[in-house]
């Protein structure tokens, strides 16, 4: 059977498999642990993963064909997963319609290893009390990462070290007004995703627009990370509606089935063997033990399964891109079409080595690995933005590089960049899917020199990179 779903339904199914994996309770992820789990402790192994994956395989293959298809690792997911909760008047699912209003719980091994690796090296001393809103909140159906709450707390610690700005986090978009915004210096957009400023009364989504506009045209910054760019490139109004209508009781079941099928089939035959099952598991089970310690807290299964997993792909997953606010796109600096999946190996090379954002880097090029994003040809371009730093594209391998349909011709793939909007200040790095690279000093003395540079304290030049 084909399934036939448009650009906006499918953007809302992604958002609530991201959503039911990460909030709520974490219902989702909670009935997933507890099937892989069987002596009930809490922890889960590598063996444990494996044998549970195996286990799925063998009741989900009814036809006993030897491999899985979407189909069937949906129907057996069905049977796994929790019903979807009912729908209340104004929401889709219970969950906002607005997006994500409730922080998720960071693991605390995450936020000691940010700490452990604030830098000792101090930031420019600010020409006066500075105080930065973190806005992390996501539009109707977005991709809610679970990195986000991390970023946030990442935002507020480089900014009490030696007092260079305080921090406020929201996740409500209606405090982005004028009134409000005026007691600010800086907005940080924490993986914002789709039409993050909307609302369903078109009176108040034009207010939100305007007043960020207002805020940064007027002298102001804008600081943002990862999924910053994968917004406003859908048709808000469809998404809206669907997210009032809800996606269906089986979308969220389709979706999270055609991300395991993404992940496990190597062969591009669109199923899945028992071994190229089993192994996805192995895989999942590695990127989940960051530690290393050869078990798997529920705490972490819940805030990070989810995101451990590709976005689904397929034709009935393509959907063309909308422009929806052209101004937003212009200013953020291009939007998200294709990224490659945690923890893809990317070489780092530094276009400005001049830039005092770049100094930590010392002018040399290093590696990371991430979940990384690539923007639309006809979205970035750097007569827009002064660049930072980009991927060494001639490193990546033939095999890397075959992952992304229709590539960029030009081969240039911006991570971060610096640009003017009016009198104010824009600052974007790609990267920060990972909790990892919150733990990386260079990457976190990067993001606060970005943050220093949005609120006028860092001079550098902006000026795009090709006049």
């Amino acid at each position: 059977m084909k399934y036939i779903w448009t650009g906006a339904a499918l953007l809302v199914a992604a958002g609530f498999a991201g959503l039911w994996a990460q909030g709520q309770g974490g219902r989702t992820a909670q009935a997933l642990f507890n099937s892989l789990d069987p002596d009930g402790d809490g922890e889960m192994t590598k063996s444990e993963m494996e044998t549970g994956f195996n286990n799925w395989f063998t009741a989900w293959d009814t036809t006993n064909s030897g491999k899985l298809s979407r189909d069937q690792i949906a129907a057996g997911l069905t049977k796994v997963l929790p019903a979807a909760p009912a729908a209340k008047p104004g929401q889709a699912n219970t969950f906002n319609i607005a997006g994500n209003s409730t922080p998720v719980d960071v693991p605390p091994t995450s936020v000691a290893a940010m700490i452990a690796a604030l830098p000792s090296t101090p930031g420019v001393k600010p020409l006066r009390a500075r105080k930065v809103l973190v806005l992390a909140h996501t539009g109707p159906g977005g991709f809610v990462h679970a990195s986000i709450p991390l970023a946030a707390k990442t935002v507020e610690a480089l900014g009490n070290k030696k007092d260079l700005w305080s921090t406020t986090v929201t996740y409500d978009a209606a405090d982005i007004n004028t009134a409000n915004l005026k007691q600010y210096d800086a907005i940080f957009l924490d993986s914002t995703t789709a039409c993050f400023l909307d609302d369903p009364d078109p009176a108040k989504t034009a207010a939100r627009r305007a007043a960020f506009l207002d805020f940064v045209r007027s002298g102001k910054g804008i600081a943002g990370i990862h999924a910053a760019t994968d917004s406003y490139h859908t048709n808000c109004l469809a998404s809206e509606a669907a997210a009032m209508n809800g996606p269906g009781p089986n979308m969220a079941v389709q979706v999270l089935a055609a991300q395991m099928l993404t992940a496990g089939d190597k062969d591009n035959d669109e199923t899945v063997s028992r071994q190229e099952f089993t192994a996805l598991a192995g895989e999942l089970f590695q990127k989940l033990d960051t530690a290393n310690t050869g078990k798997v807290s529920r705490a972490d299964f819940a805030a990070h399964m989810n995101s451990m997993l590709p976005r689904p792909s397929g034709t009935m997953f393509e959907s063309k891109p909308v422009n929806q606010w052209p101004e937003f796109n212009t200013l953020i600096g291009g939007y998200f079409k294709f990224h490659w999946s945690d923890p893809q190996l990317i070489y780092v090379k530094i276009d400005d080595p001049n830039s005092p954002l770049t100094a930590m880097f010392h002018g040399k090029e290093f590696e990371i690995h991430d979940e990384t994003y690539t923007f639309a040809q006809d979205s970035f371009s750097r007569r827009n933005v002064h660049v930072l730093t980009s991927i060494d594209y001639a490193k990546m391998s033939a095999e890397d590089k075959a992952k992304e349909s229709n590539p960029r011709t030009d081969g240039d793939y911006a991570l971060s960049y610096i640009r003017r909007e009016g009198d104010g200040r824009v600052f974007y790095e790609g990267h920060g899917h990972s909790d990892r690279v919150y733990a990386m000093t260079p990457m976190l003395e990067h993001l606060r020199a970005g943050i220093q540079y949005a609120l006028g304290d860092l001079k550098a030049d902006d000026s795009p990179s090709v006049r």
